[in-house]
Formats: structure tokens, sequence, C-alpha cells
């Protein structure tokens, strides 16, 4: 009997210890990657707020192709219509969210691009104005995908090392995704006149 109860006593506080061991800062980590998730997602807003005032400036101001226009609105569209529940950020839903916002990097890059051959709209003041806060909202979202990298390498790390990893499969907390670098980066847009 005695070791019966010794032996329930050893495993309550062995069940104690280890699940006490390291669930606080898990729980802060993953807090922190919510976080900045938060932010990338109030860049990718933000970016998606100036798409409009940029094409309807552009399309005032500068008779092109139609179809550079209505790709950027249908890439805007469908990037937020993209969303990523904090909750849930695993690798493949990360990547989802990249590829869509990616499509719509690349739209506003050959409107940009078209946008070289007509001096008169970049002489206007709405325009300039429209895309120096679209250049600051590209280098904040940057800036937004490297802190969320970190935090969900500190995390990741906290959950796969010994002995959180032990507890963290316990309490449910699962690796992270990362940003990656968008395949289609490294190629310029196609600029036809």
């Amino acid at each position: 009997m005695k070791k019966l109860v010794f032996g329930i006593l050893a495993a309550v506080i062995a069940v104690t210890t280890l699940s006490s061991c390291g669930y606080n800062s898990m729980v802060k980590l993953d807090e922190n990657v919510k976080s900045k998730w938060g932010t990338v997602q109030t860049q990718y807003q933000r970016r998606a707020d100036l798409i409009p005032n940029l094409v309807s400036t552009v399309k005032g101001a500068a008779k092109f192709e139609q179809g550079t226009l209505t790709a950027v609105t249908e890439a805007r569209a469908k990037a937020t219509q993209m969303t990523v529940n904090a909750d849930d950020l695993t690798p493949e839903n990360i990547q989802k969210y990249q590829a869509a916002q990616g499509q719509l990097s690349q739209a506003l890059g050959k409107l940009l691009s078209i946008t070289e051959a007509y001096p008169e709209l970049r002489a206007t003041q709405q325009f300039s104005d429209l895309s120096a806060q679209l250049e600051s909202t590209e280098n904040r979202i940057t800036v937004a995908r490297k802190d969320f990298n970190d935090a969900v390498q500190e995390y990741n790390g906290k959950i796969r090392s010994f002995p959180t990893n032990l507890t963290s499969g316990m309490f449910g907390f699962k690796p992270k995704g990362y940003f990656e670098a968008d395949a289609t980066a490294k190629d310029a847009p196609k600029v036809e006149f």
C-alpha cells in the first residue's frame, strides 16, 4: 500500500513539475507571435487601403492598359479576402497568405513600372504622395514580417527545446509558420508598351 501511495505521489509531483516547466513562457511567446501577426496584417491592410486611391489617380491621369488596373484591383480583392487567424499560423496558412499578398505585390509592381512612361502622371502631387505612402508601407511590411519571423523563431525554438518540448505537446503548442522569400520576387515585372 505504501508503494502505491508513494508511486501516485511521485507521479503527481512529476506531472506538476513538468507541466509548469516553461508553460508560462510558451504562453508569452505565443502571445508575442499573435501580436506580431496583427502588425503584419495591419500593414498589409494599410497597403490595400492605399490601392484604390492609387488606381483612381492613375486612371484619371493616364490612358493606358486597362488590364493592368483590373489586375491590381482583382489582386487586391483576393489579398483582402485571404485571412489567417492568429491561432492557426501553420506554415501552410502562412504560405497561402503570402501567395495572395505576393500576387498583389506583382500587380502593383507592374502598375508602378508602367507609370514611368507617363511623366505628367509622375508630376502630379497626388500620385507622388500616394507613391511615397505606398513605398513607406512596403517598408513597414518588410519590418513587420521580419519582426514576426523573429517572434516565430523564438517561439518555435522554445517549444522544441528540452525540457519544454515535453510539455508543449501536452498543452497544444504547435510550431508556427514563417514568411519566406517569394519565389517570384527574383523576377522583375515585365512591362510591354
